[in-house]
């Protein structure tokens, strides 16, 4: 049974004040990270699911990511405001992927199983860390699995699994 996607897509979250004029440091979840200045307009969740939509007044990079600035904020008062709020966009305006291709989000859900058949469980959610990706999948246990062409054999989207070469006892 196919699930349905979802209709928001999480990009980033807004960090802490840069200054006194409304500058916030931003977290990206995009590949490439300057991929959130893709989508004009910006949907600002916060933790109780509310959402308030904003555009970006200006952007610019530093050692460590970017900052930017919302249109309309421009005191430091302003930007904590929406310390920790995460910037989505409707699944309708992400660009289409090529053959072979697949957003993460899309993968929640899908059972894993190795080579050898082994099912470890499901994928949980993915993390980026400094080398590549990883796909969180619990199971029996929680295991933490490489997402690099080497270790991801094959993704089948009728069955919802995704095949790794991974060993069961790692």
């Amino acid at each position: 049974m196919a699930q349905s996607r979802v209709e928001w897509v999480e990009l980033g979250r807004l960090g802490r004040p840069k200054g006194l004029k409304g500058w916030l440091h931003l977290e990206s979840w995009t590949e490439p990270p300057e991929g959130l200045f893709d989508y004009p307009t910006w949907h600002l969740r916060n933790a109780a699911g509310q959402r308030r939509s904003c555009e970006v007044a200006e952007a610019r990079p530093t050692p460590s990511g970017f900052e930017a600035r919302i249109e309309g904020v421009t005191s430091r008062e302003g930007a904590e405001a929406l310390v920790g709020l995460v910037i989505e966009v409707p699944r309708s305006e992400l660009p289409a992927t090529a053959p072979g291709e697949h957003y993460q989000i899309d993968l929640i859900g899908f059972r894993v199983v190795n080579r050898e058949g082994v099912e470890f469980g499901v994928i949980d959610r993915f993390e980026d860390m400094p080398a590549h990706a990883v796909m969180v999948v619990r199971g029996e246990r929680e295991r933490w699995l490489p997402v690099t062409s080497q270790h991801l054999l094959a993704i089948d989207s009728e069955t919802r699994s995704v095949k790794v070469d991974w060993p069961e006892d790692f």
